[in-house]
Parts: C-alpha cells; structure tokens; sequence
C-alpha cells in the first residue's frame, strides 16, 4: 500500500506544474494581449481542451457484482 503512495507524489508534483504552467499562460493572455505570443495561445486552448475530457469515468469489468433481490414467496427454503 505504501508503493501507492510514493507513486503518487511524482504525478502530483507534475500535475501543479502543469497547472502552474497553464495559469501562467491564461493570465499572460488576459493582462498582456499584446505581448503573449502563440506559445501562451497554445498552452491556454490545450489546457482548457483537457479539461473537456471526461476523466471520472472508468472502463467497466462488465460483469456486476450486485444481488438479486429474492421475492416473498419466490420458493419453498429447507427448513
């Protein structure tokens, strides 16, 4: 369980960069039009495009763990 853990803090370490990076180009584009060049463009539209994605969902196992609810009067139970 602890390897989980010490994996994470790379991806996090990356994730606040790139967010870094993306509010860098986003506030550059809104403060300073002029200057900001078509790395900041392409920055802001990509990073804005990645958060159309639908990150929640997952694959399915395609087969469901749930119980069936058993009917009153279903059928006769040893006794």
């Amino acid at each position: 369980m602890a390897a989980r853990g010490v994996a994470l803090v790379p991806v996090a370490a990356l994730g606040l960069v790139a967010g870094g990076l993306w509010w860098w180009a986003v506030l550059r584009l809104a403060l300073v039009p002029d200057q900001a060049g078509l790395v900041e463009g392409a920055v802001a539209a990509g990073g804005w495009g990645l958060s159309l994605l639908p990150v929640h969902v997952t694959a399915s196992r395609g087969v469901t763990r749930a119980s069936r609810r058993r009917r009153s009067g279903g059928g006769s139970a040893p006794l």
